[in-house]
């Protein structure tokens, strides 16, 4: 669909208000279309970690929004994020997942082969190609590089307009996060475990990225999970040392006093995290040795410091979460207005005990494995309000809870942890990054500067 600049600002409004949005920003086919079309061309998207690919020529697959794109190291051991797409015929050049390409790529199709910073390396029949033009055409400049990537501490994002802001400043002060989690290694540093769990949610992408600071939802939607493990426990007793499990899934139960207390923060762009003061992981068992190594490597006041932060979900904007006391990552994948695919990442911190990587990975069968047993809550609700909103009756979405009009001016803040003040820091990103046009973004970029 193709709106001008002020069809679209006019159109994206219409479906925002103050504490309030439009069932169509979850229902509607065309609203997604403009989101690939736009909103996550202009953000800042995480493609993968770096530990995914060590060797030259490793390479793996994703997708920002609905674009197929790749990173691979490339044979100066840089890593480039390039559009998954031959420039012949439009052919996606790898399907798995995950690989080894040696030195180049090699189009399935018709055998045109790329370097591994995309670069066309050779036509088969080239002579038929002679005072044809493709010199100058955009199949000659090989497979296109994705505008703006970058690597930050193995993390690496990209973003594929040149609108809106650089890395620092579309995510500034909540990259906190990010560190807390990468420092808790006592060698500062981080590697992918496995493959992702993978569950298919039909559901909007945004029901599951509103969830992650949905603080009111737990004690009620998980009473019949998370619930029921707390009646075994307190049948068997309830005292003495907990299990990793059961300590891993009776926060779901904490009154809401507890959330209250926690916290939530929000940053500009939409990003902000539960867990200011605590959080669900703030009680886990200490694991023998760990601290020491902390110690070791940071000194114990920073030690100390880097392990009192118990964040409980960090959102960045618009579809990543990280867990960083647990050490995972969920990805949000839009695929349809109604369908999302969930990516559930597990990483090893480097020089630790191996007892952490165990906890983090019991963590992730247990909460968000499509065998799991508190993730199916979430999954029934999503589907239901993914039913509801097809009524007449309320053509209105609700997030009005503990409001306060400064909030626009002041988007890094901290509120009480019931609120919904995130939940509505994100439709505001959401609008910007909808509608940012070549003039907003040179005097974004003059602002940063």
């Amino acid at each position: 669909m193709n709106l001008t600049s002020g069809e679209l600002k006019d159109k994206v409004r219409g479906l925002i208000r103050e504490g309030e949005v439009h069932r169509d920003l979850y229902c509607s086919p065309e609203v997604f279309a403009l989101e690939m079309a736009h909103l996550f061309r202009n953000a800042w998207i995480y493609v993968g970690h770096e530990s995914q690919i060590p060797n030259k020529g490793d390479y793996a697959a994703t997708e920002i929004g609905t674009q197929p794109i790749l990173m691979v190291r490339h044979s100066d051991d840089s890593i480039r994020v390039l559009f998954n797409r031959c420039p012949h015929k439009g052919t996606q050049v790898v399907i798995d997942r995950q690989g080894n390409t040696g030195k180049f790529f090699r189009c399935p199709y018709h055998a045109w082969s790329f370097k591994t910073d995309g670069s066309l390396l050779a036509v088969p029949l080239k002579k038929g190609y002679e005072d044809s033009g493709l010199q100058e055409s955009c199949a000659a400049k090989g497979m296109t590089p994705v505008a703006h990537a970058k690597n930050y501490r193995g993390f690496i994002f990209a973003k594929m307009n040149d609108a809106g802001p650089d890395f620092d400043s579309f995510f500034g002060e909540s990259l906190s996060s990010l560190d807390n989690m990468i420092d808790r290694s006592p060698e500062g540093r981080l590697e992918v475990v496995g493959s992702p769990l993978r569950y298919m949610h039909h559901c909007n992408w945004k029901m599951l990225v509103e969830n992650q600071t949905d603080t009111c939802h737990p004690m009620v939607a998980h009473e019949s999970s998370a619930g029921t493990v707390r009646e075994i426990w307190e049948q068997e007793g309830g005292d003495g040392p907990k299990p990793m499990a059961v300590e891993c899934i009776l926060p779901f139960t904490s009154p809401y006093e507890f959330f209250e207390n926690m916290g939530i923060r929000t940053w500009e762009n939409g990003h902000g995290h539960t867990g200011v003061h605590h959080s669900i992981h703030s009680d886990y068992s200490a694991i023998e040795g760990y601290f020491e190594k902390m110690v070791a490597a940071y000194g114990e006041a920073r030690a100390r410091e880097i392990l009192d932060e118990n964040r409980h979900n960090t959102v960045y904007f618009p579809n990543m979460m990280i867990k960083g006391p647990i050490q995972s990552l969920r990805l949000f994948k839009p695929l349809a207005a109604d369908k999302t695919l969930v990516e559930s990442w597990i990483f090893r911190l480097v020089g630790a005990p191996d007892k952490l990587l165990h906890r983090t990975a019991m963590y992730n069968r247990l909460i968000n494995a499509p065998t799991s047993i508190v993730g199916h809550d979430d999954l029934e609700m999503y589907e239901r309000a993914q039913a509801g909103l097809a009524s007449d009756g309320n053509q209105w979405v609700n997030m009005q809870r503990l409001y306060d009009p400064a909030e626009s001016e002041t988007p890094n803040a901290t509120y009480n942890g019931t609120t919904e003040a995130q939940m509505r820091n994100q439709f505001r990103a959401w609008e910007k990054f909808m509608t940012l046009d070549a003039a907003e973004a040179a005097n974004a970029r003059g602002s940063a500067a």
